[in-house]
């Protein structure tokens, strides 16, 4: 059985100018004399993501969401900058074909990449699929040790170095993140003030900054059919930037739920880390430590941070459902997540369990 990740419809109003684009491609790929066909890549819940097919020339293309109120999240340009400089040094990130800066072919930036092809673990593996307790392990190894290669690359020989501003980087992701929540706010929340406080007098220093991707899940990594513990690509590169790698571990940790976490925490897994044989948080984080050499004593921190940005990135996406400017079913219950997410930020800074 094929369990590799495959494009569907697009869903209804994320619609691209069809005509518009395939006049654009024609100019960009006249090799191609085929008719355009485009689906879309239905999980993602920031940047759009399209399958494109030209004749026989197959692409995926990405573009930000329909009705954005942060554009600086969804800069194309940036995204396809650091994967034209990343991809021949780093094999899992994808290979960009073309970046498209004219908002008059489809109302917004855009950029065209080489397809990955793999197997995606969302948040249970699809009917059928055999998730083996040894798979496990090894998956999550795996998944831990590609996040240290990614740390380790020499982000300033590669052509990254003005990329991005790692002096003072946690302290101002701290203050963004909190600023960005008051400004999508549509419900109240005591654990915001207390997780946002608790945050600002916490501040641990930062370790040498690296490359980090800012958005480290399982479901954002694409696995080898063959074998699946070998990861043939990491997606989603819209938050990249350098700054402090032990707050990408922390986002990596806010995404992975263990087996004994909260019920309603195991509603907002990304993927099976739930399931036996994963390792757990501590585990992902000593396979971090000891890959790296890092000290990963203020981890409790991270999480608490990364709980509390993924919170904020949810009420982003919430707010522009509320607002109409999205009309995706799948936002409807994201106030819930953002509930969630806060308590489970505030329990963490009050906790000594990572």
């Amino acid at each position: 059985m094929d369990f590799c990740d495959k494009a569907a419809a697009i869903r209804p109003g994320e619609e691209l100018a069809a005509e518009t684009l395939e006049r654009y491609l024609r100019q960009h790929f006249p090799g191609e004399s085929g008719s355009l066909v485009v689906q879309q890549f239905p999980s993602g819940h920031s940047n759009l993501t399209y399958s494109v097919q030209l004749g026989e020339r197959q692409m995926v293309l990405r573009r930000p969401p329909f009705g954005s109120k942060v554009k600086s999240a969804h800069d194309m340009s940036r995204e396809f900058r650091v994967l034209s400089k990343l991809h021949a040094v780093y094999a899992p990130a994808p290979e960009v074909l073309l970046y498209c800066g004219d908002e008059t072919i489809l109302g917004a930036p855009f950029y065209l990449m080489e397809p990955v092809r793999g197997v995606i673990l969302r948040r249970d593996p699809p009917p059928g699929f055999v998730f083996a307790v040894e798979t496990a392990r090894r998956v999550s190894e795996s998944f831990i040790a590609n996040l240290a290669r990614l740390h380790a690359l020499d982000y300033a020989a590669i052509g990254l170095g003005d990329f991005g501003r790692p002096a003072g980087y946690l302290e101002r992701q701290v203050k963004g993140w909190i600023e960005r929540y008051y400004g999508s706010r549509t419900d109240d929340h005591d654990e915001a003030e207390k997780v946002s406080a608790w945050m600002q007098q916490n501040l641990p220093p930062s370790p040498a900054a690296t490359l980090i991707h800012n958005d480290y899940k399982l479901d954002n990594v694409v696995l080898d059919p063959g074998d699946l513990s070998r990861i043939v690509g990491v997606l989603d590169w819209e938050m990249a930037t350098i700054g402090d790698p032990l707050s990408d571990l922390g986002s990596t940790l806010a995404y992975w739920v263990d087996a004994d976490d909260p019920g309603e925490l195991q509603q907002l897994r990304w993927g099976p880390s739930n399931h036996q044989g994963s390792l757990t948080r501590a585990q992902l984080v000593q396979g971090y430590a000891q890959a790296t050499g890092r000290s990963v004593e203020n981890m409790r921190f991270y999480l608490v941070f990364a709980r509390f940005k993924l919170a904020v990135i949810i009420q982003q996406i919430y707010y522009r459902y509320r607002q109409g400017l999205t009309t995706d079913p799948r936002f409807a219950t994201m106030g819930q997540a953002v509930r969630v997410l806060l308590q489970a930020a505030w329990h963490a800074a009050n906790s000594q369990k990572i």
